[in-house]
């Protein structure tokens, strides 16, 4: 089942949606026919009302006219003078009877011309009232696809006027299929010419996928680099190439780590294969020849000596180990003086002929872990005593410098090369000097001494011992800090 799992995780990619390019072009489509659709509303609206504002004029203003005309012409003169533009008309008068054009409007709410129990000249006025009288502003009624407009004459003549409206609809109509036909036209224009527009647009996008593709396949020197932080696609350039970076930067971490790693391995099964060969060839003479007891204890302590010498260096190899992955350190209030004189004091009683000393002010108080910082300085100083080979002096000068606890530890042995001074911290390394296998060193304590000093947030390193003050050679300082806690 859970090899499945990408398979299936592929397949609801691949049904998604289709590529951006084409959502960009839909999304923009839908809009701009949405955008149509409520243009093509509005102006339909608006004309209507506009139409029909009209018509509804019309008649207002062929009944002022009517007012104006009344008494001063005949009844069939003047609604020749009212009809056209669609209006029609009908004049009612008590003496005369109903005069109307051609096609006599019928007004609502009346069943015919001067028709019912009112008689001639009698018919009502808006909305089945009466008519409005002389100069009194007249209402437009409707009645199905026309409206009407009664009015009262200043000479008591009932003036009905109306028009048909249905020309609105068929406009209307008309109107609206040319907005369906041209709307359509100009969504398919649209379509291709956002296909040219977006495609311009998303450039930098395909030029990311090449230049990603040109990665993968190798080429990891290659960049947009002309990314733009005020810009989408700009900021997204710089964050691809950040990211490339990074990723390099990983890259050749893990290759140079993987490499150390060989080295180291190497290096340390090299280092276990002489203690173990030497055991191997001590029980085998042991085996073989039975020899007699002195060289049958000669070859147990031998066995016995690379034994230790093999344990030591598993020892060694598991320490560093810890401190790589981090180690708790047991801090407490150490006076990093008196430290330094316990560790010279041990070193002196191993009575090899080399003069010691500590050089320091006062006492020096530090946070750390007194154990681990033993440890440093027994390093030191085994390395030291090793250098100078009993014909020397190891000098521990103690101070306090920005902030930091300094001790130096300086012997009078043959120095270290400059080119080599970063190099002795490497694991497994030892120079030809003083370091080689018969003094006992793996090439592991320079190593864990500095991770020590840095798990406790200080360092070491080898500094430039500068001119011998006694002549007898020049020497190699090591330099140990610390961060300082108080004076």
């Amino acid at each position: 089942m859970r090899a499945l799992q990408p398979l299936a995780r592929r397949e609801r990619l691949s049904t998604g949606p289709a590529s951006l390019a084409g959502r960009v072009r839909w999304s923009v489509l839908v809009l701009l026919a949405l955008l149509l659709v409520a243009l093509f509303v509005v102006v339909d609206v608006l004309l209507v009302v506009r139409l029909r504002s009209d018509l509804q004029t019309r008649l207002t203003d062929r009944a002022a006219l009517a007012q104006q005309l009344d008494g001063s012409l005949s009844s069939q003169q003047l609604l020749d003078k009212l009809q056209g533009d669609g209006v029609l008309g009908e004049l009612c008068t008590q003496d005369q009877g109903c005069v109307s054009t051609p096609v006599a409007p019928a007004p609502p709410g009346s069943s015919g011309t001067g028709g019912g129990d009112e008689g001639p000249g009698t018919s009502r006025g808006p909305a089945g009232g009466p008519p409005a009288g002389p100069g009194a502003a007249a209402q437009v009624q409707r009645e199905g696809s026309k409206l009407f407009l009664v009015t009262q004459l200043a000479s008591g003549a009932q003036l009905t006027l109306s028009v048909d409206d249905s020309y609105v609809g068929e406009a209307l109509t008309g109107l609206v299929v040319l907005e369906v036909l041209g709307g359509a036209a100009g969504l398919v224009v649209a379509w291709f010419a956002l296909g040219r527009v977006v495609g311009v647009a998303l450039r930098p996008l395909d030029e990311m996928t090449s230049v990603a593709r040109s990665i993968a396949a190798g080429d990891r020197g290659r960049r947009l680099g002309s990314g733009r932080s005020d810009t989408e696609l700009g900021r997204t350039a710089l964050a691809f190439d950040a990211m490339i970076d990074e990723l390099e930067s990983a890259v050749a971490t893990a290759e140079r780590s993987q490499q150390q790693m060989r080295a180291f391995l190497s290096d340390a099964s090299h280092e276990l294969r002489t203690p173990l060969a030497g055991f191997q060839a001590s029980a085998e003479n042991l085996l073989r020849d039975d020899p007699g007891r002195e060289d049958r204890e000669r070859a147990l302590a031998a066995m016995v000596r690379e034994s230790t010498r093999a344990s030591r260096l598993v020892g060694d190899l598991l320490t560093a180990a810890r401190l790589e992955e981090g180690v708790e350190l047991q801090r407490a209030e150490v006076d990093v003086v008196e430290l330094a004189r316990q560790e010279v004091e041990r070193q002196r009683l191993l009575g090899t002929g080399t003069t010691w000393g500590v050089e320091a002010a006062g006492p020096l108080v530090v946070s750390c872990d007194a154990v681990r910082v033993g440890q440093v300085l027994t390093n030191l100083l085994d390395n030291a005593r090793r250098a100078v080979a009993g014909a020397g002096s190891v000098v521990v000068s103690v101070a306090a410098r920005e902030g930091e606890a300094v001790l130096e530890v300086r012997d009078t042995g043959p120095g270290i090369p400059a080119d080599q001074r970063e190099r002795v911290f490497e694991r497994l390394v030892r120079l030809d000097a003083g370091r080689d296998r018969r003094s006992g060193g793996a090439g592991l304590g320079l190593a864990i001494a500095r991770a020590i000093a840095r798990a406790h947030g200080g360092n070491l390193v080898a500094a430039d011992p500068g001119r011998s003050a006694d002549g007898k050679g020049p020497g190699a300082v090591l330099r140990l800090t610390l961060p300082l806690t108080s004076v």
